[in-house]
């Protein structure tokens, strides 16, 4: 199966020589490494860069532990450049190196390199280091594959991609084995094995069961309204434990700047303000969250909730959750307040579309709780439901476009319908 990560690969393209630090961030395992030492040193090659310009560190790498001192790795560097020509240093996992903003800030004052590095930990991007490059870094955050990358790669039908697609999820290494079995083993492994021993090292947390506990809970409500008070009261009732809500928050936090997961905000769009107390929670990549839960608790709708929103974040949109505040007679005729949710507020410049995910609309109870928030929207952007299948998209009498997934996944400007 060859992978290809086009998208990719022209933001370094049309980034080269610019004389900023590129950035290159995503979760650990999701292709920064193959992007960075495979795809863009061949493109750099076949540039006409000689083979000796091009310094690569992979500091993850046993072999080059010595190199996380930052005076040695400095000093490594500049021994490699031997003339004035133009070098490129291609630096992954820069993070295993303390000090690194100190190095790179000292290379940026060198006129013949350009500097490419990864990292797995938003951390690494703080104000404080921003401030530290002085508008001089350039980020290019990376996800696992979309679904249009691992279906281009994948050798069989739409719907067979797509079924192990909502399952497995769309990291690299696990789109390249086979066997099912390899697969779940595998990301189960690497959850435990790489991503919340990272989470745990780099932020000295003492009580690990505390954390896989919360990691379940997340895993188990994607798609759910929650915040660290919910979470807490669950931990006390079900639980018998203490787990304060500030800790949780701070566990967030650290999920949340490995990668692993995502926060989307709550926005009232009638009074256009964001509304603080519940978040919903999604995960980078949705075989990850299934391995978390053993591939138990499949619900459709929330799964494709989860990879409509990382789609979205790929393309480039700010994306948040909707409300509708909304007045309406209850059974007994009193006027009563309801709260009506859209699935997302997508917004990019100027544009902003309103998108509800739903697996059937067939029945007309469903097409009722889908459209009725649309309908108490105050203004004319456009307004999309995508449904489960292969349905080509389509305006109804109000003037709602219907698309089914595969069309939305597939097609790049599918929101332009």
């Amino acid at each position: 199966m060859e992978i290809k990560r086009d998208s990719y690969l022209e933001q370094l393209k049309i980034r080269k020589d610019n004389g900023m630090i590129k950035i290159i961030t995503g979760i650990r395992r999701c292709g920064k490494s193959f992007l960075l030492f495979v795809l863009f040193r061949k493109y750099l090659l076949e540039s006409g860069i000689d083979n000796d310009h091009i310094i690569e560190i992979a500091l993850d790498g046993i072999e080059n532990e010595e190199l996380r001192d930052p005076k040695k790795c400095y000093q490594y560097i500049k021994d490699a450049m031997k003339d004035d020509r133009k070098y490129y240093l291609l630096l992954d996992e820069v993070q295993f190196m303390p000090r690194f903003e100190e190095v790179l800030n000292s290379l940026l004052r060198i006129s013949n390199i350009d500097v490419y590095v990864t990292g797995s930990n938003s951390k690494f991007l703080s104000s404080d280091i921003v401030t530290e490059f002085r508008g001089r870094g350039d980020e290019i955050r990376i996800y696992p594959l979309t679904f249009a990358e691992f279906y281009a790669a994948f050798d069989g039908e739409y719907e067979d991609a797509w079924e192990e697609y909502i399952i497995y999820g769309g990291l690299p290494q696990v789109a390249q084995f086979s066997v099912e079995r390899q697969k779940a083993e595998y990301l189960k492994n690497i959850f435990t094995n790489v991503y919340i021993r990272d989470v745990v090292e780099r932020n000295r947390i003492q009580n690990v069961d505390e954390i896989n506990t919360l990691v379940d809970i997340l895993a188990s409500a994607i798609g759910a309204p929650t915040n660290p008070t919910k979470i807490s009261n669950t931990f006390k009732s079900e639980r018998d434990i203490n787990y304060s809500n500030k800790t949780i928050s701070n566990h967030i936090d650290y999920l949340a700047e490995a990668f692993l997961i995502s926060k989307a905000n709550r926005y009232d769009i009638k009074g256009r303000k964001y509304v603080g107390a519940n978040l919903k929670y999604y995960f980078t990549d949705i075989g990850l969250r299934n391995a978390r839960l053993n591939f138990r608790q499949q619900e459709p709708t929330h799964i494709m909730e989860n990879i409509v929103y990382n789609e979205l974040l790929v393309r480039g949109y700010n994306v948040d959750v909707g409300i509708v505040d909304v007045f309406a007679k209850n059974s007994e005729g009193k006027r009563v307040h309801k709260q009506l949710e859209v699935d997302f507020v997508v917004n990019q410049g100027s544009q902003r579309y309103y998108i509800q995910v739903a697996y059937d609309m067939t029945s007309e109870e469903k097409q009722i709780q889908e459209f009725n928030s649309f309908r108490n929207i105050p203004d004319s952007f456009k307004k999309i439901v995508i449904v489960n299948g292969t349905k080509k998209p389509w305006r109804n009498e109000e003037g709602f476009v219907i698309m089914g997934m595969k069309y939305f996944l597939l097609n790049v400007d599918s929101l332009e319908f």
